[in-house]
């Protein structure tokens, strides 16, 4: 399988890799980062593939900003040494740590291209780099931030996918469990619900979060896999699927609406979280 648009096969995609150099600073800027990168894709057809890595944090969907004591369960989660963000893309609370590789895949695309189009290409990425096992997609009841497009293995799940739209441009956002336990981190997520909600009636239904029924990729496979390794298997799944990767740095212009983007997504997430 090829990744195509309108337009044709993608035959060059710039690769970045923020798994490292951005563990230590907030998933807003890989918010803003993304953003920017969707921008440049509507405007100049250009297409991306990044990799970013974030310390403990819980990133919220709007959503999510919407409970009753979510100001009790930043102050919670703050105590804990846990960051909390609310991202610009769809979906609810999810939980990042240095064994979670996040993955955009950010591609020009009209109007008329679909929501499922774009979730099935990063879906095949996925797929392609774990051609040994049956990779689901299908909502987990149980998991945080469920979505017909959880990926399981077995019935567990082990990544979820969000999509964010900007002017022609689409950024497919899925967060993997590479290493750790995906149980220990869907406890962190159900202790923020059990603060933010308590007596509170909910105008929606947030997930009632079962542990259980979320691993890591090397609980799944019996594995050893760093988050390292896993992102060179994507670089080469991604050039088998004929996305021909390169690097390069940001422009000026680029880093001027970089810039732009993240005050955009750091005064959203402050009106969001303000009391």
């Amino acid at each position: 399988m090829v990744f195509q648009s309108a337009s044709g096969t993608f035959e060059q995609c710039r690769m970045v890799d923020n798994s490292t150099n951005y563990m230590g600073e907030s998933a807003l800027r890989s918010f803003a980062y993304d953003d920017m990168l969707c921008t440049i894709a509507g405007k100049k057809n250009q297409s991306a593939l990044r990799f970013w890595v974030h310390n403990d944090t819980i990133v919220l969907g709007t959503q999510d900003t919407r409970l009753t004591y979510i100001q009790e369960a930043f102050t919670f989660l703050q105590k804990q040494h846990i960051d909390v963000v609310v991202r610009n893309s769809g979906g609810l609370a999810v939980y990042l740590d240095k064994g979670v590789l996040n993955i955009s895949l950010i591609f020009p695309g009209e109007a008329t291209f679909s929501i499922n189009e774009g979730y099935e290409r990063m879906v095949s990425l996925i797929r392609h780099m774990f051609p040994q096992v049956q990779i689901d997609t299908g909502e987990i009841i149980g998991s945080y931030c469920p979505g017909s497009y959880d990926l399981s293995i077995g019935g567990k799940k082990f990544a979820g996918i969000s999509q964010r739209r900007i002017r022609n441009g689409i950024a497919v956002q899925i967060y993997l469990c590479v290493t750790g336990s995906g149980s220990a981190r869907a406890i962190a997520v159900k202790n923020m619900y059990k603060i933010a909600v308590q007596d509170s009636e909910p105008k929606f239904d947030y997930p009632q979060i079962e542990p259980v029924v979320m691993a890591s990729l090397n609980e799944l496979l019996n594995e050893n896999y760093t988050v390292a390794q896993i992102i060179e298997r994507a670089k080469t799944s991604a050039n088998a699927l004929n996305l021909h990767l390169y690097e390069d740095p940001l422009s000026a212009e680029e880093e001027l609406l970089y810039e732009a983007q993240l005050e955009r997504v750091v005064d959203r997430h402050n009106r969001c979280l303000r009391p």
